[in-house]
């Protein structure tokens, strides 16, 4: 029985075991670890039981060799002076990171074609990890470093995860706080044909905000499995929060559609997060025509705008709680003026500093680089980056060893 075999005949809560026995069937393997990337983004936590004969505690994401492998999504050979040699290896799905597995061999069978092969279990482990966290709860609670909230619960059961790529765009996102919820709203879709996005701000903290944002991506979903479009969507929900509210909970969101044939691009502002766009060595905000956020009035109408994307374009979604954000975080801001003008500076400028990070990577550079900044930062903020490569885009990696205004309109059809 192969690996992959074993796997998807496992037991949701024993994968590990499963995993254990095949490895050392089939590679030799002495020990096998699988270490999963916290809420927060700052440390690998090893799922229980560990195997390794001198245990595995946590380790940060920014230090040795598994924390290599998670940032460069390589796989990572270390040889040392005893006995056997270790492998670490990326676990990820559809560019969603979600850990390290860690393999012990002996050093014979350390070659580059077993790394290789190393490489597809830990892709196929990572399609079971998904499958099997509907069926147990032993892998979400490796990943918390403390408690979440009833709220920060409710967020990470609602959204679709953190990333999203394929052969023409990569799309990543980072939010804080990840233990609480500031009702941020994220979600996507993808065809062959198309990506769909939706990005809202915090709705504010607690569970009131997560309640709010609950209810307008069931509502998004709802429509756009329905067929609709993006302003259908963005009725829906806007009906959908009205009938619940009655005005006193709207939200700020933005929906966009990626032609994934041409990079054209439609977008629904409706009262939204920041938007803004890195071309070349140039970062600036993509001024939209604000409509009013979800949920604010009854039956309200809405209109897309068209957008055209280059290859090699970044879009950067910033949405913050709406007490004191920065510039555009607020529906209510006027788009031109006053103190929020000079608040886009500190945005822009983390933008910039992050500007050559790959993708993965920016989101979180992102915050932190606004976290530094002299001006108050909202509690929660979301940072999402999508990079659009352009139709028929395809990248590829090879296993590595080591010692230790407004973007141009689309042309009309």
């Amino acid at each position: 029985m192969t690996v992959e075999s074993a796997l998807r005949g496992a037991a949701p809560h024993l994968l590990l075991d499963s995993l254990r026995t095949s490895l050392a069937q089939q590679y030799a393997a002495s020990c096998a670890d699988l270490l999963l990337i916290d809420y927060g983004f700052t440390s690998l936590r090893p799922v229980p039981p560990v195997q390794a004969p001198a245990g595995v505690r946590h380790v940060p994401v920014d230090t040795g060799p598994a924390g290599r492998a998670f940032r460069t999504q390589q796989p990572y050979l270390f040889r040392d002076d005893g006995p056997t040699a270790t492998v670490c290896l990326p676990v990820t799905v559809r560019g969603d990171r979600l850990g390290v597995l860690v393999v012990l061999l002996p050093p014979d069978r350390a070659t580059p074609g077993t790394v290789e092969s190393l490489g597809r279990v830990a892709e196929t482990l990572g399609h079971a990890l998904r499958v099997a966290d509907r069926h147990t709860d032993l892998y979400r609670s490796t990943r918390r470093t403390r408690a979440l909230t009833v709220a920060g619960e409710m967020q990470w059961d609602s959204l679709p995860g953190r990333s999203c790529t394929g052969p023409a765009f990569d799309l990543h996102a980072y939010w804080e706080p990840a233990y609480t919820s500031g009702g941020h709203l994220l979600d996507w879709s993808v065809t062959e044909d198309e990506l769909l996005l939706v990005v809202a701000d915090g709705a504010g903290p607690g569970t009131p905000a997560a309640l709010v944002s609950t209810l307008a991506l069931n509502a998004i979903r709802n429509a756009r499995r329905a067929g609709l479009d993006l302003v259908g969507q963005a009725s829906l929900t806007d009906q959908a929060l009205y009938g619940q509210y009655r005005g006193k909970s709207p939200l700020a969101a933005l929906l966009l559609r990626l032609d994934l044939a041409t990079g054209g691009t439609e977008v629904v502002d409706a009262g939204s997060p920041t938007l803004w766009r890195t071309r070349g060595t140039t970062t600036e905000r993509i001024e939209l025509d604000r409509q009013l956020p979800l949920g604010m009035f009854e039956d309200t109408v809405y209109a897309t705008q068209r957008l055209r994307l280059l290859p090699g374009d970044r879009l950067v979604f910033v949405a913050c709680d709406p007490g004191d954000p920065p510039h555009g975080c607020d529906p209510g801001d006027p788009p031109h003026g006053g103190e929020n003008e000079a608040l886009d500076g500190p945005v822009a400028r983390a933008l910039a500093r992050t500007a050559r990070l790959n993708c993965a990577d920016a989101p979180r550079a992102v915050v932190r680089a606004l976290r530094e900044t002299p001006r108050d930062v909202p509690d929660a903020v979301l940072v999402v980056c999508l990079d659009w490569h352009g139709p028929g885009a395809g990248r590829s990696g090879a296993a590595t060893e080591g010692d230790g205004g407004p973007l141009p309109p689309s042309p009309s059809p």
